[in-house]
């Protein structure tokens, strides 16, 4: 189970740092942990995975509006997807060794799970929306730009 230190310490690797604690662990915590846990209050990541997808597709549409503006829209629609796409989002979520601080279900930790690349690129999503509602769209938008939009062209 995760220490208080290595949230800290996760925090530090993203570059933001949580006012509310809960989010980060609910980012965290694969469906498969939360259904095992004895716990009441413990939330498996998928409203935050939802929510992230949404923050980080808009987040990438403008940054692409921007960067690149003779782009037609289908030509967007196609780098967007090359960016948000899982196989990209989960080696993102490789570069910052996020498949460490997942909290995982036993039978989904004896399978893999730590280094499927739908879990990974699933927790960075969560961690995209916890960032989103802790702080808002301006920090989502610094999170994103700095794990997953800073090598892109």
């Amino acid at each position: 189970m995760n220490t208080l230190n290595n949230l800290e310490l996760l925090e530090e690797v993203i570059g933001y740092h949580f006012k509310d604690k809960c989010l980060i662990r609910e980012a965290l915590t694969h469906p498969s942990f939360a259904y095992e846990s004895k716990e009441k209050d413990i939330y498996g990541n998928g409203r935050l995975e939802f929510l992230g997808d949404s923050v980080l597709g808009l987040v990438v549409s403008e940054h692409l509006c921007k960067a690149i503006p003779r782009l037609s829209e289908g030509e967007l629609t196609r780098q967007r997807s090359l960016l948000v796409n899982r196989d990209n989002l989960s080696r993102k979520a490789k570069e910052f060794s996020l498949a460490q601080y997942l909290l995982l279900g036993k039978g989904e930790e004896k399978t893999g799970g730590r280094q499927n690349a739908t879990n990974l690129a699933g927790v960075l999503e969560a961690l995209i929306a916890g960032v989103y509602i802790d702080g808002g769209l301006e920090e989502a938008k610094g999170l994103i730009m700095r794990l997953i939009l800073e090598d892109a062209k």
